[in-house]
């Protein structure tokens, strides 16, 4: 799959179009020895800057050996890659880990984004969460943004990135390049 990536990026940049192309790491992905050595011949081959791939990691798969995560992803910063921390909010946040590990970026779980215009609670987290990022020198990305409502909410807040079916839908890659091309 990792490889795909690459070469989907690889394509896309090739055709004009430069937007970073995230790629899903999984607990055994992050724990997996050769991790880097494959990351880094990928990016020898391909011939990509390291801000064309960024890397996604749940909460799930960074707490289950925090210290070895720790050194997986230092390696993979000093490639110049973008690191995200995934669904965050649904599981097993720590605070502390998340001061310690070399992410640029917080991605807040739709569960809490979606109902954040009708549930204060939500709304209280979306906000603290935001805030959060914004002191660590993070990123935030809301998940799961589907009604304008909730964009509406997000920009008031100052979250950086949106993702979800108000913006688009899942697509074939053959129609990335026309669909950036317009909403652009």
């Amino acid at each position: 799959m990792m490889e795909a990536a690459f070469r989907q990026s690889h394509a896309w940049h090739e055709a004009g179009l430069s937007l970073a192309f995230a790629i899903n790491l999984s607990a055994h992905d992050l724990y997996d020895p050769g991790l880097t050595d494959r990351v880094r011949g990928l990016f020898s081959t391909s011939g990509l800057a390291p801000e064309l791939i960024q890397f996604e990691l749940t909460e799930g798969a960074l707490m289950a050996d925090p210290a070895a995560a720790l050194k997986t992803l230092t390696r993979l910063k000093r490639m110049a890659v973008k690191l995200f921390v995934d669904d965050y909010g649904t599981g097993y946040s720590s605070l502390s880990y998340l001061q310690k590990l070399p992410v640029d970026a917080i991605k807040i779980d739709q569960s809490v984004v979606a109902p954040m215009v009708s549930s204060h609670d939500s709304a209280v987290i979306v906000s603290a969460t935001i805030e959060l990022g914004r002191r660590l020198c993070k990123e935030v990305v809301a998940e799961g943004v589907e009604t304008q409502p909730v964009w509406d909410q997000l920009i008031a807040l100052g979250c950086d990135i949106a993702q979800g079916y108000l913006i688009s839908r899942p697509m074939p890659a053959a129609e990335m390049q026309q669909w950036t091309r317009n909403w652009i």
